[in-house]
């Protein structure tokens, strides 16, 4: 079994997408291959030195550790958080796909206490994701949008490439998982032609999925939302392609939680 480089493992309340409100466990992974413009977590884009934990449920107090971290002492930390009193356990990032293998000894060793594994992911690493498939209950996939996103090795000024076809080939992987959801972050700066794109793609590769239209949480250079009336246009569009269409707006930055 793979030992992770984690950045952190807390117990909080999942505060976007489909599952928002619930109980969850979060593992997140350290490193990430993209940049995205209102990322409110750069720390987590290069691998980690060291990881901190809370020490209790809730309790914002933490320890750290020297990285890399091995399953059973992932097992140990999260029992410590009250494993079984959680409804998922998500493995997020960072991106938790570049390091398939400790995604996989991650969700085999947390799964059977009762929470479902959920994988938090930005939808590009196919090839990664078919070697964990079959340990995910629930994908959640961003569906990233190249007026916002660059990847890390984009040459800077350079115009970023669609992630259409990428994330299309993943979401036809993903589809073998119990529960999928799709994630668009719309800014203002999005454009009616690559959502709409999307949206088809999406519909051509699991119209089942749940499709969520996120109004961005204003970070960084990103400092507005797109309007109300924008969003609702957004989804009586995508409506007419796929019927399980929420607008859910990240919740946590109110709550004030991780």
């Amino acid at each position: 079994m793979s030992a992770a480089n984690l950045v952190e493992v807390f117990s909080s309340i999942q505060g976007e997408g489909p599952e928002v409100g619930t109980r969850t466990l979060f593992v997140r992974f350290g490193e990430c291959d993209l940049r995205c413009r209102w990322c409110d977590s750069p720390g987590t884009w290069k691998r980690a030195d060291r990881m901190r934990f809370e020490t209790a449920p809730g309790s914002e107090r933490w320890e750290e550790e020297p990285n890399l971290v091995t399953p059973a002492r992932l097992l140990a930390i999260a029992k410590r958080l009250d494993l079984a009193s959680h409804r998922w356990v998500s493995l997020t990032g960072g991106e938790p796909l570049l390091q398939p293998e400790a995604v996989a000894s991650a969700a085999e060793i947390l799964s059977g206490y009762g929470p479902g594994i959920f994988l938090e992911t930005h939808g590009l690493h196919t090839e990664a994701l078919a070697q964990v498939i079959d340990r995910i209950d629930f994908v959640s996939m961003d569906w990233k949008l190249a007026s916002d996103v660059r990847r890390e090795s984009d040459a800077k000024g350079a115009e970023a490439e669609p992630f259409h076809e990428a994330h299309q080939r993943f979401l036809e992987t993903a589809r073998a998982a119990p529960g999928v959801s799709v994630k668009l972050v719309i800014t203002p700066a999005s454009e009616d032609a690559e959502i709409d794109a999307a949206v088809q793609r999406v519909a051509e590769a699991h119209p089942g999925a749940c499709l969520v239209l996120q109004p961005v949480t204003p970070h960084g250079p990103v400092q507005a939302r797109p309007t109300a009336a924008r969003m609702q246009a957004l989804a009586m569009r995508a409506g007419s392609r796929i019927r399980d269409v929420r607008v859910i707006p990240q919740t946590h930055p109110l709550l004030g939680v991780a």
